[in-house]
């Protein structure tokens, strides 16, 4: 996710400081996104300023803290954030994706190997599947609930890319086997 994004789209709706945005960004995207690192927010904010798509319009003081820097978006930031949200989505990986390496892998060690690697991946998927339906069910956010909904979807194709792999084993144990004699030193060929 391009998260310097989404701060941009918080600085759209009014002037924020770091923790506060790591906070809202936190509540819009839902629990499964996780915790965002305050040091990696602040990081995007420096970057958003030096390309001067934010600016910092004050500092306020702090007992006992440094001072709170209070940043808003630019006329190049709503340009940049316009242009990002005019902008279709591509999907995240595409065909570079470390399930499909691992299939292709698997497949070239053997029937068992491919049932096996299958059936661990299978099951994280449903572990991970339970973990975003028990937090859609206590969400109350219809928006979170929608991003937690798209993200179970996604789950649910990979698992049928599983079950669809599951029905190719077959086929992947009458394949030929790597010669392993053509692949021995010349020394081991003796």
């Amino acid at each position: 996710m391009p998260i310097h994004h989404a701060l941009l789209s918080l600085l759209e709706r009014g002037e924020s400081y770091g923790y506060e945005l790591r906070a809202e960004l936190e509540r819009s995207v839902g629990p499964q996104w996780g915790q965002l690192n305050i040091g990696h927010v602040y990081q995007l904010l420096e970057r958003l300023k030096r390309d001067q798509l934010i600016a910092v319009v004050r500092s306020e003081p702090q007992p006992r803290r440094t001072e709170r820097v209070i940043y808003a978006i630019t006329d190049a930031g709503r340009r940049e954030l316009n242009d990002w949200l005019e902008t279709p989505s591509p999907p995240n990986t595409g065909y570079r994706d470390d399930l499909y390496l691992k299939l292709s892998a698997a497949s070239r060690c053997g029937s068992d190997t491919f049932t096996a690697v299958v059936a661990r991946e299978r099951q994280a998927l449903f572990g991970e599947l339970h973990t975003l339906r028990q937090l859609a069910s206590s969400e109350t956010d219809d928006l979170v609930t929608l991003l937690i909904d798209g993200a179970s979807l996604q789950v649910q194709a990979r698992i049928e890319l599983l079950d669809r792999a599951d029905r190719l084993a077959p086929a992947q144990s009458e394949a030929p086997a790597v010669d392993a004699a053509r692949h021995r030193r010349p020394e081991q060929a003796a």
